[in-house]
C-alpha cells in the first residue's frame, strides 16, 4: 500500500469529519443522515491517518508530493 494522499488532503478529510462530528452530536444533522455521515467521518480520518485512499487507486489520483 502506496501512500497517495498529501498533507492538505489529510487536513481537508480531518477538518470535514471534525465538522460532521460537531453537528451530529450537537443534534443539527440526527438520525441515519447523521449516522451515515458519521461513519463517513470515521472512513476520511483512518485514511487520513494511513495516508491511503483506496478510491484514488482506479482514477490515478495522487495528491502526495512527487519524488
Amino acid at each position: 500500500m502506496k501512500s497517495n494522499m498529501g498533507t492538505t488532503d489529510k487536513i481537508i478529510r480531518i477538518a470535514i469529519a471534525a465538522l460532521i462530528a460537531v453537528l451530529y452530536f450537537t443534534k443539527v444533522i440526527p438520525g441515519t443522515v447523521g449516522i451515515i455521515l458519521l461513519v463517513l467521518a470515521a472512513v476520511f480520518v483512518l485514511t487520513s491517518l494511513i495516508s491511503f485512499c483506496p478510491l484514488y487507486l482506479p482514477f490515478g489520483i495522487n495528491t502526495g508530493k512527487k519524488k
